[in-house]
């Protein structure tokens, strides 16, 4: 089997990542920071608004069995793109809406998703969710994988 990653920054990162567990091709989900200046960040550091990361999802998928655009679906539709450094409570740049793309495909296919997005009408404001490379990805400390499932609380909505 082949897998692929995908990395996605849409709000707290509990949620999203409970959200694309539940996806069917999704082989694992993990939490942690990317996007910012500083190496291996901790939750305090990312919090304190001083090192730029984003608390984002790691998704390793088969793309046999789910494709980037399904993906890509989940991610549009989990979270409000239209509101910069916040969502619902949760208020900071690392509550940011990012895709980090790793291939020139993911990339494409990400900005041809925003572009439909945006021309569909679904949102009377625009999209302000960030498209870049895949910076390194530092996973988060332990306590913070499966979060929700840990707790046995369903996908709280994002």
């Amino acid at each position: 089997m082949t897998t692929e990653k995908a990395t996605f920054g849409a709000g707290c990162f509990w949620g999203v990542e409970s959200t694309f567990r539940a996806v069917p091709g999704v082989i694992d989900a993990a939490v942690g920071y990317a996007g910012g200046t500083t190496e291996n960040p901790t939750y305090e550091d990312v919090c304190s608004h001083t090192t730029g990361h984003a608390e984002v999802v790691q998704v390793e998928f088969d793309p046999a069995i789910v494709s980037y655009d399904r993906l890509l679906d989940v991610f549009w539709s989990n979270h409000n793109p239209t509101t910069l450094n916040r969502q619902g409570p949760d208020v900071g740049d690392q509550y940011r809406s990012v895709i980090f793309y790793h291939s020139p495909e993911q990339e494409a296919a990400a900005e041809a998703s925003k572009a439909r997005l945006e021309k569909s009408g679904r949102f009377k404001r625009p999209i302000v969710t960030f498209i870049q490379p895949a910076p390194t990805f530092y996973r988060g400390e332990d306590y913070h994988q499966r979060y929700l499932e840990k707790r046995g609380m369903s996908n709280c909505a994002i």
